[in-house]
C-alpha cells in the first residue's frame, strides 16, 4: 500500500534591509499583513544553522489565504551576500511571481514605491500579460494577468 504524500507551500521567504518599505510594497501590491515579530534564540539558531541570529520577520498572505511571503530584516548576524540585482538567468533562487488583476493598474500603484519593469510587458499569446519588476531594494518579482 502506498503513502500519498500531502506537500502545500507555506511561505517563500526574502531578506531586506528596511522592512517597513518592504511591508508598504507589498500591501499596495495586495497582501495582508498577517503578524510581525523579533525572532531569535536556541531553535532560530538550530533551524538556520546561524548562531545568535536576532530578526525582525513580517509574514504576509494573499488575499485568498493560500500563499504567505515572509519577509526578514537581519539584525545579527551581518547579511554576507547580496544578489538583489543578480541578472534572471542567476543560479538558485530567483523571484517570486505574482497574478494580479489588472497589470497595468499595478504596475501605476506600485510605481509610486519605486518600482520599474525589467524589460517590458508582453503578451504570452491569449493567456497572460506578464512582466518582471524590481522592487524594494532591487528585488525581482514576476507578475502576471490572466487574460483568459
Amino acid at each position: 500500500m502506498s503513502k500519498t504524500k500531502s506537500v502545500t507551500m507555506h511561505n517563500v521567504g526574502i531578506v531586506v534591509e528596511d522592512l517597513d518599505v518592504a511591508i508598504d510594497f507589498f500591501t499596495e501590491l495586495g497582501l495582508e499583513l498577517e503578524g510581525r515579530a523579533p525572532i531569535e534564540g536556541p531553535w532560530a539558531d538550530g533551524v538556520t544553522g546561524l548562531r545568535g541570529q536576532r530578526v525582525e520577520m513580517a509574514m504576509m498572505r494573499t488575499p485568498d489565504g493560500h500563499n504567505r511571503l515572509e519577509i526578514t530584516r537581519f539584525l545579527a548576524p551581518t547579511v554576507i551576500a547580496d544578489h538583489r540585482r543578480a541578472p534572471v538567468n542567476s543560479l538558485g533562487y530567483l523571484r517570486v511571481m505574482f497574478n494580479v488583476g489588472d497589470l497595468a493598474d499595478t504596475l501605476a500603484r506600485l510605481a509610486k514605491y519605486g518600482a520599474e519593469v525589467v524589460g517590458e510587458v508582453v503578451d504570452y499569446e491569449d493567456i497572460y500579460r506578464l512582466c518582471y519588476i524590481r522592487g524594494p531594494e532591487g528585488i525581482l518579482i514576476g507578475l502576471a494577468q490572466d487574460l483568459g
